[in-house]
């Protein structure tokens, strides 16, 4: 993982190795501006005095996780994944939601229904999918602060839904081109979670099969389509599924079911898409598409692991690409802070003293060193840290609760919004 440089001027210049970057600090050139994403500012060197390299940041959103990728011509120098938190904010928004109604219903039980008054302003987004917008937004331009970004590439379309839904839309040429059985694979895939649909065995090799044999009738419409491992697709053959699984009707019904269904995720980027896109325009840069289809055909052409930040590099099209990143950053959102002044417990009721403000130096979130000398968890260990009261702190880390007096945490860095770690 390459490291950002800032000049003198705190204007960017060309990221540089870690090497490169160990040396700048040991000498005294360089000091520490940012530890995350690592950036280090060079106190004797201006942008003017130097030439930068053009450099690509390539996102591949996604509804739980975004994949985002700096390349600097064929070489993937920084790689991160965008964990969202837009089930957290939804389920906070119905637990409000809950509160509210409950409040209301046992004291002013004559207030009279409000649901025809209330307007949306056009392209209104929820809460969830707003969120999803606005962090990589976030992310976007803060990178942009950091590397002399050039262009910008984005995969705007999960699936060619024209390829999916009507074959036979235009002739052979259209459809059936190099990209079609991958549009199509992914798409299955992410339907029935990358495993067989009739055994669920995982990590093995997955065919295309037709639910209705064309033989008998079946047509090529992604809604007659399945995933399977090659002995369950041999051993249903050309019989129908309802022959196939007349031992397992709660199979039968959950594969007609599961078809039918729409992709949830898929329809949350779908949401999203085009919001994301005008908003990255709006930075003046040159903004390019890709397709799913498209990164997953680059990916498998290049023999890469399916990860979201390698998803990211392989949008649109690539040359050969040099991976210099061992390890990517993951970025999960968690949020400024419950603004709720009291907790409630499941009925609704108050069951928390309101949240009080210590001033120690430490905010919950901010990420620390604990230093344990005593107890059952000794040892060092980092994490972030959750206030219990003016003299002791709390780190969770792996399902532990780590807990000391003050003088045993050492800040390393301030809240912002983003727990961080390398995968």
């Amino acid at each position: 993982m390459y490291v950002f440089v800032l000049d003198t001027n705190r204007k960017p210049l060309d990221p540089c190795s870690p090497a490169r970057a160990r040396k700048l600090l040991k000498s005294g050139r360089a000091s520490v501006f940012r530890r995350y994403p690592f950036t280090i500012i060079i106190h004797d060197l201006e942008v003017e005095n130097c030439e930068t390299s053009s450099h690509e940041l390539k996102l591949d959103p996604g509804s739980k996780v975004t994949g985002i990728a700096l390349l600097q011509k064929d070489k993937v120098i920084w790689g991160a994944e965008l964990h969202h938190r837009g089930h957290q904010i939804k389920d906070a928004l119905e637990t409000r939601r809950a509160i509210r109604r409950s409040r209301r219903n046992r004291k002013t039980r004559y207030r009279q229904a409000r649901f025809l008054n209330r307007t949306r302003p056009q392209g209104w987004l929820a809460p969830s999918l707003n969120h999803r917008v606005l962090t990589i937004m976030t992310w976007v331009k803060r990178l942009i602060k950091f590397v002399p970004i050039n262009s910008l590439f984005l995969e705007l379309v999960r699936f060619d839904t024209q390829k999916l839904n009507n074959p036979e839309i235009s002739g052979k040429e259209y459809q059936q081109g190099t990209l079609y059985q991958y549009e199509v694979r992914e798409y299955l895939l992410e339907k029935f979670s990358r495993s067989c649909a009739y055994c669920g065995v995982k990590n093995v090799p997955l065919e295309v099969e037709h639910i209705v044999p064309k033989s008998i009738g079946g047509s090529n419409r992604v809604s007659n389509l399945a995933i399977a491992c090659r002995k369950c697709n041999q051993a249903k053959g050309n019989r129908n599924i309802e022959e196939f699984l007349s031992k397992k009707p709660d199979l039968l019904k959950k594969i007609k079911t599961q078809v039918k269904t729409p992709l949830k995720d898929a329809s949350a980027v779908n949401s999203t898409r085009w919001v994301l896109y005008n908003s990255l325009k709006e930075l003046n840069l040159p903004v390019l598409t890709g397709t799913g289809g498209q990164t997953k055909y680059n990916r498998t052409q290049q023999n890469l692991p399916k990860t979201h930040w390698l998803d990211a590099a392989c949008v649109r099209e690539v040359p050969r690409l040099k991976i210099l990143v061992k390890k990517p950053l993951s970025i999960k959102a968690k949020g400024q802070g419950n603004r709720q002044l009291c907790r409630v417990n499941r009925y609704g009721f108050p069951c928390a003293r309101p949240r009080q403000t210590y001033k120690n130096g430490f905010k919950t979130g901010d990420l620390a060193y604990a230093t344990i000398t005593n107890g059952k968890y000794i040892g060092t260990w980092f994490g972030r840290v959750l206030r219990l009261n003016k003299n002791r702190l709390e780190m969770r880390v792996n399902g532990l609760r780590i807990s000391g007096s003050l003088d045993k945490f050492k800040k390393v860095y301030n809240k912002d919004g983003y727990d961080y770690s390398f995968v």
